[in-house]
């Protein structure tokens, strides 16, 4: 390994023992990683805990070959030695970045590409809240949704990472911004982040408050991590034209949807994964959030918003925390 950090043989790290609940996370020991080429070792110093994270855990979300099998795919840390031709950055540069895997852990390997520079004035823990949720929003609401100022955004779970993010970055780019949340707690803390309108969905219908906000029109992009009877409730609250785009199925498979007003309102349903994507691609969308976002984090414009942050050794709270779906923002572990 290129560097002068002194880099120990083994490291503590947080393994799913057999698929299953929390509890299945155990702490253990593993050999510290080698980068490979064109990668980059980080000192990881806090790690984000995401949905895709307690799928994997539960043996319904399996790595991509050649990944770590530990969870954990974003983290904040130091450069602690560099790959074969990994040329951006020099060992101790502070860094977030996106992993394939191997987040729960003292030391995590990572495409160069992939890495970003932790923003003036952040903690670990702020920069460890990034990656995953900044790579999905921009590539999916920006991207793929094609949002434009003017437009109006709806986000399901407005108070998921995901949600904060999206609520965030849609008013800092110029749209209008409606969420739904289960509860008027969680309403609440979305309509602060800038949401013009918070639905709560326990008590309300979507579809109804949606057309009413916006005069009839609908939603231009629906950013949905729900699924099931949201995909046809989706149709009714989008606008003609409108897009939306699918980044989870929490509810299930869809029982019936009519395809009728997909057509009539000419809308574009899509969708996409992360995890699976070529690196030329992350690198890509990397460059595109530096360019972009990044500039937005410095000034504080935009910030993570933090639920609770946890031991490494014990991910298995964080995990009961998220599927207990009380939380507002994200859910880091301390591995410093």
């Amino acid at each position: 390994m290129a560097g002068d950090v002194k880099i120990p043989a083994r490291m503590t790290a947080v393994a799913i023992s057999q698929p299953g609940g929390p509890l299945v996370l155990k702490p253990e020991k593993r050999m510290v990683p080698e980068p490979g080429k064109g990668e980059i070792l980080i000192r990881v110093r806090a790690a984000g805990v995401s949905r895709p994270d307690v799928m994997q855990r539960k043996g319904a979300y399996p790595p991509p070959p050649g990944a770590s099998d530990l969870p954990g795919l974003e983290v904040a840390g130091e450069v602690a030695a560099l790959g074969a031709g990994a040329r951006r950055w020099r060992v101790g540069d502070a860094v977030c970045a996106l992993a394939p895997g191997g987040g729960y852990a003292e030391f995590c390997k990572v495409p160069e590409a992939q890495a970003l520079p932790v923003p003036a004035g952040f903690t670990m823990t702020e920069a460890a809240a990034l990656p995953e949720t900044f790579f999905t929003v921009w590539h999916n609401v920006f991207e793929r949704g094609a949002l434009k100022p003017g437009e109006t955004l709806l986000v399901h779970g407005g108070t998921s990472g995901i949600g904060t993010t999206a609520i965030q970055l849609a008013k800092a780019f110029g749209a209008t911004v409606i969420v739904t949340a289960g509860g008027e707690e969680k309403c609440e803390a979305c309509r602060k982040l800038g949401a013009d309108l918070a639905i709560n969905y326990r008590e309300l219908d979507f579809v109804e408050q949606v057309k009413s906000f916006t005069d009839g029109k609908g939603a231009d992009v629906i950013l949905d991590m729900v699924g099931g009877d949201y995909v046809g409730r989706n149709y009714s609250a989008a606008a003609v034209e409108g897009r939306i785009v699918q980044i989870a199925t929490q509810a299930g498979a869809v029982a019936s949807a009519d395809f009728s007003k997909l057509m009539v309102k000419r809308l574009v349903h899509t969708g996409s994964t992360l995890r699976p994507r070529s690196l030329e691609f992350k690198g890509a969308v990397a460059a595109a959030l530096e360019a972009q976002v990044w500039p937005l984090l410095a000034t504080r414009r935009i910030e993570p918003l933090l639920d609770m942050i946890f031991p490494l050794k014990e991910a298995w709270r964080a995990h009961e925390r998220m599927e207990e779906g009380q939380h507002i923002g994200k859910i880091v572990l301390d591995v410093a």
